[in-house]
């Protein structure tokens, strides 16, 4: 038969690997939100190079109907 002393060790071992579990869980989790937000940064950056060059072209189309204004008047 098993003792108070038994029982509680056993217990305290089910618990522990519920515990793990879920720390495992927990810590697979945190590595496929690190891969999504490598992904996401990667998509970020090139969305920014790609803002930056628009802005440029708008700053020349700008720049040319202001010439073109300028001329005409």
């Amino acid at each position: 038969m098993a003792s108070a002393v038994d029982l509680s060790l056993l217990e305290l071992a089910t618990e522990n690997t519920e515990l793990r579990l879920q720390l495992a869980e927990a810590q697979e989790q945190l590595v496929e939100m690190a891969v999504d937000a490598g992904e996401l940064h990667v998509e970020i950056t090139a969305l920014r190079v790609r803002l930056a060059y628009v802005e440029k072209e708008r700053d020349a189309w700008q720049a040319e109907a202001e010439r073109h204004g300028r001329a005409v008047a």
